[in-house]
């Protein structure tokens, strides 16, 4: 896994990218999410997922922009992030299969501070191992800044 030392609001610079290593979804993996949290035949039902507009069985999108968020919260550079003020834009770009190995990219749109925190706007991408994009969302993060030394 690609892994990145934790930063604080004040070291993070508009532009900035950082991409995670990447995770090849299962087939099992796809239908356990999917038997869960998004039960459509599509995700589950080879024969009827053969009949769809995808012409096969497609993982969740939900299940993508998940293993995207874990993978960029595993690769360590927002360490620091306090929690989340939303997502904006979220958008499945292209079908994502059994067996396709996603890896996210984020890049760093927006740094506005505040009195003890940062608000980070943030581009996160999903991509395959055709380096497609598959996932695009705007992240909303609340990142801690530096401790300030008491003496």
């Amino acid at each position: 896994m690609t892994r990145y030392a934790p930063k604080w609001f004040e070291e993070f610079e508009v532009g900035e990218s950082f991409e995670t290593a990447g995770l090849t979804l299962t087939e099992g993996a796809v239908a356990e999410f999917a038997l869960m949290w998004d039960p459509q035949p599509f995700h589950l039902d080879a024969e009827h997922a053969a009949g769809s507009i995808y012409g096969g069985v497609i993982a969740s999108g939900f299940h993508t922009l998940l293993v995207a968020f874990r993978m960029l919260y595993q690769c360590g550079i927002f360490g620091h992030n306090t929690g989340g003020r939303g997502i904006d834009d979220l958008r499945w770009v292209k079908a994502v299969r059994p067996g396709d190995t996603l890896r996210a990219r984020a890049t760093i749109t927006g740094l506005t501070p505040s009195r003890t925190t940062g608000h980070m706007k943030i581009t996160l991408e999903a991509l395959n191992q055709a380096d497609e994009v598959v996932l695009t969302a705007g992240l909303n993060y609340v990142m801690a800044k530096r401790p300030t030394p008491t003496t």
